[in-house]
Protein backbone atom coordinates (compact mmCIF):
# COMPACT_ATOMS: atom_id res chain seq x y z
CA UNK A 1 0.00 0.00 0.00
CA UNK A 2 1.16 3.27 -1.26
CA UNK A 3 1.83 6.17 1.39
CA UNK A 4 -0.29 9.24 0.76
CA UNK A 5 2.83 12.28 -0.53
CA UNK A 6 2.36 15.52 -0.24
CA UNK A 7 2.81 17.70 -3.41
CA UNK A 8 6.33 19.16 -2.79
CA UNK A 9 9.21 17.45 -1.08
CA UNK A 10 9.94 19.50 2.09
CA UNK A 11 13.45 20.64 2.17
CA UNK A 12 15.18 20.41 6.06
CA UNK A 13 16.85 23.71 7.54
CA UNK A 14 20.13 21.27 7.43
CA UNK A 15 19.85 20.53 3.65
CA UNK A 16 22.98 22.53 2.70
CA UNK A 17 24.77 21.08 5.65
CA UNK A 18 23.80 17.49 4.18
CA UNK A 19 24.97 18.11 0.38
CA UNK A 20 28.25 19.84 1.92
CA UNK A 21 28.80 16.69 3.65
CA UNK A 22 28.40 14.56 0.13
CA UNK A 23 25.51 12.66 1.58
CA UNK A 24 23.35 11.41 -1.36
CA UNK A 25 19.61 12.60 -0.09
CA UNK A 26 16.60 11.34 -0.88
CA UNK A 27 12.64 11.73 -0.66
CA UNK A 28 11.45 10.16 2.69
CA UNK A 29 8.06 10.41 2.73
CA UNK A 30 8.11 13.93 1.45
CA UNK A 31 10.64 15.28 2.78
CA UNK A 32 14.34 14.81 1.35
CA UNK A 33 16.90 13.37 4.03
CA UNK A 34 20.31 12.40 3.77
CA UNK A 35 20.52 8.45 2.95
CA UNK A 36 23.83 7.97 4.27
CA UNK A 37 26.77 10.06 5.55
CA UNK A 38 29.60 7.02 5.34
CA UNK A 39 28.90 3.83 5.25
CA UNK A 40 25.93 1.81 7.26
CA UNK A 41 27.83 -0.78 8.68
CA UNK A 42 30.30 2.12 10.37
CA UNK A 43 26.86 4.15 11.51
CA UNK A 44 24.90 1.21 12.78
CA UNK A 45 27.79 0.83 14.99
CA UNK A 46 28.17 4.34 16.07
CA UNK A 47 24.45 4.32 17.06
CA UNK A 48 25.00 0.85 18.80
CA UNK A 49 28.45 1.56 20.58
CA UNK A 50 28.87 5.55 20.75
CA UNK A 51 26.48 7.73 19.45
CA UNK A 52 24.37 9.15 16.69
CA UNK A 53 23.13 12.34 15.35
CA UNK A 54 20.71 12.95 13.13
CA UNK A 55 18.50 15.86 10.93
CA UNK A 56 14.79 14.82 12.59
CA UNK A 57 13.48 17.67 10.71
CA UNK A 58 10.40 15.52 9.08
CA UNK A 59 8.19 16.89 11.73
CA UNK A 60 5.38 19.61 11.63
CA UNK A 61 5.29 21.46 14.39
CA UNK A 62 1.77 23.31 15.30
CA UNK A 63 1.32 25.03 18.59
CA UNK A 64 -2.35 25.32 20.66
CA UNK A 65 -3.44 28.00 22.66
CA UNK A 66 -6.41 29.54 24.48
CA UNK A 67 -8.22 28.50 27.58
CA UNK A 68 -9.98 25.25 26.11
CA UNK A 69 -6.70 24.40 24.48
CA UNK A 70 -6.46 20.94 26.34
CA UNK A 71 -9.80 20.17 26.72
CA UNK A 72 -10.31 20.48 23.13
CA UNK A 73 -7.06 17.87 21.98
CA UNK A 74 -8.52 15.88 24.46
CA UNK A 75 -11.37 15.64 22.90
CA UNK A 76 -10.31 15.08 19.75
CA UNK A 77 -6.90 12.89 19.90
CA UNK A 78 -6.49 9.09 20.86
CA UNK A 79 -4.67 9.67 24.36
CA UNK A 80 -4.94 11.12 27.91
CA UNK A 81 -4.27 14.62 27.07
CA UNK A 82 -6.01 16.49 30.43
CA UNK A 83 -3.68 14.28 32.70
CA UNK A 84 -0.08 15.54 31.04
CA UNK A 85 1.89 17.29 33.24
CA UNK A 86 3.54 20.19 32.65
CA UNK A 87 6.65 19.86 30.26
CA UNK A 88 5.55 15.87 29.65
CA UNK A 89 4.18 14.00 26.53
CA UNK A 90 2.62 11.56 24.86
CA UNK A 91 2.16 9.82 21.50
CA UNK A 92 -1.66 9.86 20.41
CA UNK A 93 -3.47 9.33 17.38
CA UNK A 94 -5.47 11.69 14.96
CA UNK A 95 -8.41 9.38 13.43
CA UNK A 96 -11.72 9.86 10.90
CA UNK A 97 -14.93 8.81 12.45
CA UNK A 98 -14.10 5.79 10.82
CA UNK A 99 -10.97 4.94 13.20
CA UNK A 100 -8.43 5.29 9.71
CA UNK A 101 -5.58 6.74 11.36
CA UNK A 102 -4.98 11.06 9.86
CA UNK A 103 -2.24 11.80 11.65
CA UNK A 104 0.61 10.58 14.65
CA UNK A 105 0.59 13.08 17.10
CA UNK A 106 3.38 14.01 19.85
CA UNK A 107 1.86 16.04 22.29
CA UNK A 108 3.75 18.53 24.90
CA UNK A 109 2.21 20.13 27.80
CA UNK A 110 3.72 23.53 28.05
CA UNK A 111 2.63 26.24 30.97
CA UNK A 112 0.55 28.53 28.27
CA UNK A 113 0.37 26.16 25.29
CA UNK A 114 0.83 22.57 23.40
CA UNK A 115 3.47 21.83 21.37
CA UNK A 116 2.44 19.22 18.68
CA UNK A 117 4.61 17.56 16.04
CA UNK A 118 3.37 15.49 13.36
CA UNK A 119 4.64 14.25 10.33
CA UNK A 120 5.80 16.40 7.30
CA UNK A 121 3.69 14.74 4.98
CA UNK A 122 0.01 15.23 7.19
CA UNK A 123 0.95 18.62 8.02
CA UNK A 124 -1.95 19.96 6.02
CA UNK A 125 -4.33 17.96 6.85
CA UNK A 126 -3.61 17.41 10.36
CA UNK A 127 -3.72 21.63 10.70
CA UNK A 128 -7.08 21.35 9.13
CA UNK A 129 -8.37 18.71 10.74
CA UNK A 130 -7.42 20.74 13.40
CA UNK A 131 -8.99 23.45 12.93
CA UNK A 132 -12.02 22.03 11.97
CA UNK A 133 -13.68 21.33 15.37
CA UNK A 134 -12.82 24.61 17.05
CA UNK A 135 -16.37 25.97 17.34
CA UNK A 136 -17.00 28.01 20.27
CA UNK A 137 -14.01 27.17 22.07
CA UNK A 138 -11.39 29.64 22.99
CA UNK A 139 -8.34 27.53 21.61
CA UNK A 140 -6.09 29.25 18.37
CA UNK A 141 -3.90 27.22 16.12
CA UNK A 142 -0.82 27.98 14.60
CA UNK A 143 1.34 26.37 12.29
CA UNK A 144 5.33 27.14 13.21
CA UNK A 145 6.97 24.40 10.60
CA UNK A 146 8.53 26.92 8.93
CA UNK A 147 10.46 28.33 11.73
CA UNK A 148 11.76 25.70 13.76
CA UNK A 149 13.92 22.42 12.69
CA UNK A 150 15.39 19.66 14.71
CA UNK A 151 18.19 17.23 15.69
CA UNK A 152 18.48 14.06 17.29
CA UNK A 153 21.04 12.08 19.24
CA UNK A 154 20.88 8.78 20.45
CA UNK A 155 22.79 5.76 21.51
CA UNK A 156 25.29 4.99 24.89
CA UNK A 157 27.35 8.33 25.00
CA UNK A 158 24.37 10.42 24.28
CA UNK A 159 24.11 11.78 27.49
CA UNK A 160 27.52 12.23 27.71
CA UNK A 161 26.98 14.75 24.93
CA UNK A 162 23.94 16.19 26.59
CA UNK A 163 25.76 16.66 29.52
CA UNK A 164 28.55 18.95 27.91
CA UNK A 165 26.25 20.88 25.70
CA UNK A 166 23.41 21.50 28.46
CA UNK A 167 24.71 20.71 32.13
CA UNK A 168 21.62 18.45 32.03
CA UNK A 169 21.81 14.91 33.08
CA UNK A 170 19.97 12.35 30.89
CA UNK A 171 19.60 10.14 33.43
CA UNK A 172 16.88 13.02 35.39
CA UNK A 173 14.58 13.06 32.43
CA UNK A 174 12.01 10.29 31.67
CA UNK A 175 10.93 9.56 28.12
CA UNK A 176 8.93 12.38 26.59
CA UNK A 177 10.20 14.59 29.41
CA UNK A 178 10.71 18.03 28.41
CA UNK A 179 12.93 20.96 29.53
CA UNK A 180 14.21 24.51 28.32
CA UNK A 181 17.82 24.66 27.52
CA UNK A 182 20.85 27.05 26.03
CA UNK A 183 23.39 25.83 23.16
CA UNK A 184 25.88 28.04 21.59
CA UNK A 185 23.82 30.52 23.70
CA UNK A 186 20.73 29.48 21.31
CA UNK A 187 17.49 28.93 22.97
CA UNK A 188 16.09 25.69 22.62
CA UNK A 189 13.99 22.62 23.57
CA UNK A 190 14.86 19.84 24.39
CA UNK A 191 12.94 16.53 25.04
CA UNK A 192 13.77 13.34 25.59
CA UNK A 193 13.36 10.95 22.83
CA UNK A 194 13.81 7.60 21.64
CA UNK A 195 14.04 7.01 17.57
CA UNK A 196 15.37 3.23 17.80
CA UNK A 197 15.16 2.17 21.26
CA UNK A 198 18.57 3.82 22.90
CA UNK A 199 18.63 6.49 25.03
CA UNK A 200 18.26 9.66 23.53
CA UNK A 201 17.33 13.40 22.86
CA UNK A 202 15.65 15.94 20.12
CA UNK A 203 16.36 19.64 20.24
CA UNK A 204 14.17 21.81 18.62
CA UNK A 205 15.64 25.59 17.57
CA UNK A 206 15.11 28.04 15.21
CA UNK A 207 15.65 27.42 11.35
CA UNK A 208 18.35 29.98 11.39
CA UNK A 209 20.51 28.28 14.01
CA UNK A 210 19.97 25.09 13.17
CA UNK A 211 23.59 24.37 11.35
CA UNK A 212 25.29 26.51 14.10
CA UNK A 213 23.61 23.49 16.25
CA UNK A 214 24.64 20.50 14.19
CA UNK A 215 28.07 21.55 13.75
CA UNK A 216 28.82 21.85 17.61
CA UNK A 217 27.06 18.76 17.88
CA UNK A 218 29.29 16.97 15.58
CA UNK A 219 32.09 18.19 17.23
CA UNK A 220 30.83 16.64 20.24
CA UNK A 221 30.17 13.16 19.63
CA UNK A 222 33.24 12.96 17.22
CA UNK A 223 35.30 13.30 20.17
CA UNK A 224 33.56 10.30 21.83
CA UNK A 225 33.71 8.42 18.45
CA UNK A 226 30.21 9.01 17.49
CA UNK A 227 28.98 9.71 13.73
CA UNK A 228 26.06 11.59 11.87
CA UNK A 229 24.03 8.91 10.26
CA UNK A 230 20.95 8.83 7.08
CA UNK A 231 17.91 7.48 6.97
CA UNK A 232 19.11 4.16 5.67
CA UNK A 233 21.06 3.58 9.24
CA UNK A 234 17.68 4.71 11.01
CA UNK A 235 15.25 2.46 9.42
CA UNK A 236 17.46 -0.46 10.27
CA UNK A 237 17.73 0.39 13.86
CA UNK A 238 14.25 1.27 14.39
CA UNK A 239 12.74 -1.62 12.33
CA UNK A 240 15.72 -4.07 14.86
CA UNK A 241 13.91 -2.34 17.73
CA UNK A 242 10.54 -3.00 16.42
CA UNK A 243 9.51 0.94 16.38
CA UNK A 244 7.02 1.66 13.35
CA UNK A 245 6.81 4.84 11.47
CA UNK A 246 4.22 7.22 10.11
CA UNK A 247 3.43 7.37 7.54
CA UNK A 248 5.22 3.88 6.50
CA UNK A 249 4.01 1.24 8.35
CA UNK A 250 0.25 3.09 9.87
CA UNK A 251 -1.41 5.66 7.84
CA UNK A 252 -4.80 5.97 6.87
CA UNK A 253 -5.63 2.50 5.56
CA UNK A 254 -5.43 1.04 8.91
CA UNK A 255 -6.89 1.45 12.32
CA UNK A 256 -4.91 1.76 15.48
CA UNK A 257 -5.63 -2.10 16.55
CA UNK A 258 -4.48 -3.01 13.31
CA UNK A 259 -1.49 -1.26 13.46
CA UNK A 260 -0.62 -2.29 17.20
CA UNK A 261 -0.56 1.05 18.67
CA UNK A 262 -3.39 0.49 21.35
CA UNK A 263 -0.63 0.41 24.64
CA UNK A 264 1.15 2.93 23.28
CA UNK A 265 -0.88 5.70 21.36
CA UNK A 266 -4.14 4.42 22.81
CA UNK A 267 -5.94 5.74 26.42
CA UNK A 268 -9.41 3.39 27.02
CA UNK A 269 -9.85 5.54 30.22
CA UNK A 270 -10.62 8.83 29.16
CA UNK A 271 -13.93 10.26 27.06
CA UNK A 272 -15.47 10.57 23.55
CA UNK A 273 -13.09 10.86 21.03
CA UNK A 274 -13.11 11.47 17.22
CA UNK A 275 -12.83 7.67 16.40
CA UNK A 276 -13.39 6.06 19.38
CA UNK A 277 -16.37 3.71 18.88
CA UNK A 278 -14.52 2.01 16.39
CA UNK A 279 -11.85 1.63 18.54
CA UNK A 280 -13.83 0.46 21.41
CA UNK A 281 -15.55 -2.21 18.83
CA UNK A 282 -12.47 -3.47 18.04
CA UNK A 283 -11.61 -3.64 21.62
CA UNK A 284 -14.88 -5.34 22.85
CA UNK A 285 -14.28 -7.98 19.88
CA UNK A 286 -10.78 -9.23 21.02
CA UNK A 287 -9.26 -9.29 17.86
CA UNK A 288 -7.96 -7.55 14.34
CA UNK A 289 -8.32 -9.90 10.73
CA UNK A 290 -4.71 -8.57 9.65
CA UNK A 291 -1.86 -6.83 11.69
CA UNK A 292 1.28 -5.48 11.50
CA UNK A 293 4.49 -7.71 12.19
CA UNK A 294 7.92 -7.57 12.01
CA UNK A 295 9.60 -9.57 9.66
CA UNK A 296 13.18 -11.47 8.91
CA UNK A 297 13.72 -12.22 4.63
CA UNK A 298 15.48 -14.52 3.83
CA UNK A 299 17.22 -12.80 1.65
CA UNK A 300 19.62 -9.37 1.97
CA UNK A 301 18.14 -7.33 -0.52
CA UNK A 302 15.31 -5.36 1.12
CA UNK A 303 11.84 -5.90 -0.63
CA UNK A 304 10.51 -2.91 -1.81
CA UNK A 305 7.23 -1.42 0.55
CA UNK A 306 4.06 -2.82 -1.16
CA UNK A 307 5.65 -6.46 -1.82
CA UNK A 308 2.72 -8.68 -1.69
CA UNK A 309 3.09 -10.96 1.10
CA UNK A 310 1.52 -14.47 0.74
CA UNK A 311 0.58 -17.86 2.11
CA UNK A 312 0.21 -21.21 0.88
CA UNK A 313 -0.21 -19.54 -2.59
CA UNK A 314 -2.73 -16.82 -1.44
CA UNK A 315 -2.13 -12.77 -0.73
CA UNK A 316 -2.36 -12.53 2.72
CA UNK A 317 -0.58 -9.02 3.19
CA UNK A 318 2.29 -6.73 2.23
CA UNK A 319 5.12 -5.16 3.26
CA UNK A 320 5.34 -1.22 4.54
CA UNK A 321 9.07 -0.69 5.43
CA UNK A 322 12.22 -2.78 4.71
CA UNK A 323 16.43 -1.96 5.70
CA UNK A 324 19.09 -4.34 5.73
CA UNK A 325 20.22 -5.37 9.30
CA UNK A 326 24.02 -5.96 9.93
CA UNK A 327 23.61 -7.26 12.76
CA UNK A 328 20.87 -9.97 11.24
CA UNK A 329 22.86 -9.89 8.17
CA UNK A 330 19.85 -10.22 6.20
CA UNK A 331 16.90 -7.61 5.36
CA UNK A 332 14.53 -6.74 8.28
CA UNK A 333 10.84 -5.15 8.22
CA UNK A 334 7.29 -4.49 9.18
CA UNK A 335 4.23 -5.65 6.81
CA UNK A 336 0.96 -6.67 7.57
CA UNK A 337 -0.46 -10.20 7.73
CA UNK A 338 -3.92 -12.33 8.20
CA UNK A 339 -4.60 -13.69 11.35
CA UNK A 340 -3.62 -17.25 10.46
CA UNK A 341 -0.10 -15.57 10.33
CA UNK A 342 0.02 -13.36 13.86
CA UNK A 343 2.00 -16.08 15.56
CA UNK A 344 6.03 -15.42 15.77
CA UNK A 345 7.23 -17.92 13.53
CA UNK A 346 4.81 -18.06 11.12
CA UNK A 347 6.51 -18.05 7.51
CA UNK A 348 5.29 -15.98 4.76
CA UNK A 349 6.69 -15.83 1.04
CA UNK A 350 6.88 -12.68 -1.25
CA UNK A 351 8.34 -12.73 -4.80
CA UNK A 352 12.40 -13.34 -4.82
CA UNK A 353 12.20 -15.21 -0.87
CA UNK A 354 10.55 -16.34 2.40
CA UNK A 355 10.34 -13.95 5.68
CA UNK A 356 9.67 -14.98 9.07
CA UNK A 357 7.08 -13.17 11.57
CA UNK A 358 9.46 -12.45 14.50
CA UNK A 359 8.27 -11.63 18.44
Amino acid sequence: METPQPAAVAETPLTPEHRAAGAELANYSGCLLPKMFSDLEGEFRAARETVALFDTSWRAILWLTGRDRVKYLHAISSNNIKDLAENYGVLALLLNPQGRILAELEIYALKEELLVFTHVSARERTFTTLKKYVIGSQVQIADDTDRFGSIGLEGPQAATVVAQITGLALSGFSEFALADVQIDGVDCRMVRRSHFGGEGVDIIAPREHLAIIWHSLHGNIHAVGGRPIGMETIHALRLEARVPWFPADFNDGMIPHEAALENTHISFNKGCYTGQEIVERVRSRGHVNRKRVSLKFSVATPPTPGTKLSANGAEIGFVTSSAFSPSANSAIGMGYVRKEQFAPGSMVDFEGGSAEVIA
